[in-house]
């Protein structure tokens, strides 16, 4: 299950979910957190649905068809993310012995447009964050959440230490948007051990909905009873490829493409 937003340009939000969902080998159910307006230029507004038709809608999947896996997305309000909580403490989402959740905290677009209010952060780090499996943010919303600038192999470990003290049982530090280096390395944090996932660069303007792709193939392979460290690299090398699939929309970023697993053997 994806609980997110809907992208009205197609390229990030629930619908690249269910793209790479379909394409991992997993039947795709979602709860619509809200409605954007957006294109591959940036997010001009959007709509929240009220929370609990977000909450009815979990309920609704898990009470007859099930959930293997459940990852998050845009949220757009505290209300939301309260509800969405209650939830899933309600139905064993997340937690120790709970469905696998992954949580990715997305504050903002790519274009830098706001996706979540002002006071739904601190909602989200104290409901959601002790509740994931692992959360999966971007370098622009670690800066956010934890106050640390992410530069360098060292920085990028504190951020992971300092996420992981908010409660999660494990903080992935993605580095795509650290474009000091020739590969991309993303790190892995317990609370003991690092472990690092490194891929080439690929060198793309079109890469909108690439954190939200990680995270769908992710929870893929969390459905599919992966570990976290081996699901984070199935994702890793999913959204690398989708990358180098990728393809102009637009007059802005266009989308990765996770349609590259149509024209190659598994």
């Amino acid at each position: 299950m994806t609980i997110a937003g809907s992208d009205s340009g197609g390229a990030a939000g629930l619908q690249s979910d269910l793209r790479t969902f379909a394409l991992a080998g997993v039947h795709g159910t979602s709860a619509v957190t809200a409605v954007t307006v957006q294109n591959s230029l940036g997010v001009t507004g959007f709509h929240p649905i009220p929370p609990e038709t977000v909450a009815g809608q979990i309920r609704a999947v898990v009470e007859d068809i099930g959930i293997a896996a459940v990852k998050t997305g845009m949220l757009a309000t505290a209300g939301i993310i309260d509800a969405i909580a209650d939830t899933a403490l309600d139905l064993r989402i997340g937690g120790p012995d709970g469905t696998p959740f992954l949580v990715d905290p997305v504050c903002a677009s790519q274009h830098g447009d706001p996706l979540l209010t002002p006071d739904a952060l601190d909602t989200l780090l104290r409901r959601l964050f002790p509740l994931a499996w692992v959360v999966t943010p971007n370098l622009d919303e670690v800066r956010l959440i934890t106050g640390i600038e992410v530069v360098d192999d060292a920085t990028q470990r504190d951020a992971a230490r300092a996420l992981h003290a908010l409660g999660p049982r494990w903080a992935l530090v993605k580095g795509g948007h650290l474009r000091t280096a020739v590969t991309s390395t993303d790190v892995l944090y317990d609370g003991t051990d690092f472990l690092e996932f490194e891929a080439r660069r690929i060198d793309t303007r079109h890469d909108h909905g690439a954190g939200d792709t990680l995270g769908a193939a992710t929870a893929c392979a969390l459905a599919h009873g992966l570990t976290v460290p081996d699901a984070i690299a199935f994702g890793k090398e999913w959204v690398t490829r989708s990358l180098a699939a990728a393809y102009p929309v637009g007059a802005g970023h266009g989308p990765v493409n996770a349609s590259w697993r149509l024209r190659e053997r598994p």
